[in-house]
C-alpha cells in the first residue's frame, strides 16, 4: 500500500499492512531555534524535511492544496504599534491583536471585524464573494497532480480559513460571537451558511482536477472542561453546514470529513458523528481526552493525536510509557497515534528524535 491508501483504509476501519506512521506535529519557533543549537542539521529546513528524516508516512498537512476560502483578495496586515517586547496589528481576518515578540503565547484579541450585521455584509460584500476567480490562483493544479502520482493523502481546507465555528470566531470574536447566538442567531446562521457556500463553491472547482481524499475543518471550539456551544446549538448551527458538506464529499467520492479542535469535544462528538465527520483531532491530553476511552466509546470514529506532548521533556522513559499507554487504542484501529499538538521549548532535539522512532516502532515501520 502506499501512504494514502493506508491512510484513508485506516480511518475507514478497512485491512492495511500496518497502521500509519505519522510524525505530524512539529515545533514552536522557539523550539526550533532550541534544536539548532543542539544538533539539528542545517539542512533540515522545515517540518516536510524532518519528516523525511525520520522516515514518516507522507501526512496530509503536506498536501493540502492552497486555494483561497478566507477572505479574497487577501487583506494585508497592519503594525500599529511595536517596542522590544510585543507588536500591536491586524492579522489575515482584519482581527486587531497584540503578540509577543519574545517567545510562544496566545494572542492578546483588542478587536474584531464585526459587530452589527451593517459590520457583516460590509464584510462579506469585500471580502467574501464566493465566486471571485483570485480564489483559484496559484499553483494548486500542479501541485495536486505532483501529490496524487507521489502518493500523498491530499486535503482541502487548513487553518486559519476553513470550518464553520473557526472563521465565525474569527470575525466576532469567542465572547461577543457566543452572545450573538443567543441575541442574533439569524445572523449567525447567516455567518455560518455564506463562509460554507465559499467552501463549495471553490471546491467544486478544484474536485474536476484533482483527487481529493479529506475535508478538513478548523474549529477550535473547545476548551478543557468542553464545548463553546452545547450540543443542541451545535447541531442547530452547524450541522446543516457540515450535512451539505458531507453530500457535496459522497457525490465527489471524498472519503474523509476531518475536524481539528482543542480541548475536550467529548459532549459534542455525538452529533458530529451524525452529521458525518469520520476523523478527529487532535485529543488533547491535558483536556481529558484518553484515546483508550474514546476508542471504546467511539468505535467507528477515525482520530489521530493523544500522546502527551509534555511527556517529551522527560526523557526516553516518559516516551515509552506514552507508547505503552496509547497501544490499546492503536490496536483497535482507526487511530493514528501522534503529539496532541505543536512541541514546546522544554523539548530537546534528541528527546524529539526518541520520540519519532519509539513511534516509528510501535507503528510496526520498520
Amino acid at each position: 500500500m502506499n501512504d494514502r491508501e493506508r491512510f484513508v483504509a485506516w480511518i475507514l476501519g478497512e485491512p492495511v499492512d500496518r497502521p500509519p506512521y505519522w510524525v505530524f506535529w512539529g515545533p514552536w519557533s522557539t523550539t526550533w531555534k532550541r534544536w539548532e543549537k543542539e544538533g539539528k542539521p542545517d539542512s533540515l529546513k522545515d517540518m516536510d524535511d524532518i519528516r523525511a528524516y525520520v522516515g514518516s508516512d507522507k501526512v496530509m498537512a503536506s498536501a493540502t492544496l492552497p486555494v483561497n476560502t478566507g477572505p479574497c483578495p487577501r487583506i494585508e496586515p497592519q503594525v500599529f504599534e511595536e517596542t522590544d517586547e510585543w507588536i500591536i496589528h491586524t492579522d489575515s481576518w482584519n482581527i486587531k491583536r497584540r503578540d509577543l515578540k519574545t517567545g510562544e503565547s496566545m494572542s492578546e484579541f483588542l478587536d474584531f471585524p464585526v459587530k452589527t450585521r451593517e459590520d457583516w455584509v460590509r464584510f462579506r460584500d469585500t471580502w467574501l464573494n464566493p465566486d471571485d476567480p483570485r480564489r483559484l490562483d496559484g499553483n494548486w493544479r500542479e501541485l495536486g497532480r505532483k501529490w496524487m502520482e507521489e502518493g500523498y493523502p491530499i486535503q482541502l481546507g487548513n487553518y486559519p480559513d476553513t470550518g464553520v465555528f473557526g472563521p465565525f470566531r474569527w470575525l466576532m470574536g469567542d465572547e461577543q460571537g457566543l452572545i450573538a447566538f443567543h441575541t442574533m442567531p439569524d445572523l449567525v446562521h447567516e455567518i455560518m451558511d455564506h463562509i460554507t457556500t465559499i467552501y463549495l463553491t471553490v471546491y467544486e472547482q478544484v474536485v474536476k482536477e484533482v483527487r481529493v481524499d479529506v475535508v478538513h475543518m478548523w474549529e477550535d471550539m473547545c476548551y478543557r472542561n468542553g464545548p463553546l456551544i452545547s450540543p443542541k446549538m451545535w447541531d442547530e448551527f452547524m450541522g446543516p453546514n457540515y450535512r451539505r458538506i458531507k453530500a457535496f464529499m459522497k457525490q465527489h467520492d471524498i472519503p474523509i470529513l476531518s475536524v481539528d479542535t482543542d480541548g475536550n469535544p467529548d459532549r459534542i462528538t455525538p452529533v458530529m458523528i451524525a452529521a458525518g465527520v469520520n476523523f478527529l483531532w487532535p485529543m488533547e491530553v491535558a483536556a481529558g481526552c484518553d484515546v483508550r476511552d474514546w476508542r471504546e466509546r467511539y468505535p467507528t470514529l477515525g482520530m489521530m493525536g493523544g500522546i502527551d506532548k509534555r511527556a517529551l521533556a522527560y526523557g526516553p522513559q516518559a516516551i515509552d510509557k506514552e507508547m505503552e499507554r496509547i497501544r490499546p487504542a492503536l490496536e483497535k484501529g482507526r487511530y493514528i497515534p501522534c503529539l496532541d499538538h505543536l512541541v514546546p521549548d522544554d523539548v530537546s532535539w534528541q528527546n524529539y528524535l526518541y520520540y519519532t522512532q519509539a513511534l516509528k516502532k510501535l507503528t510496526g515501520k520498520e
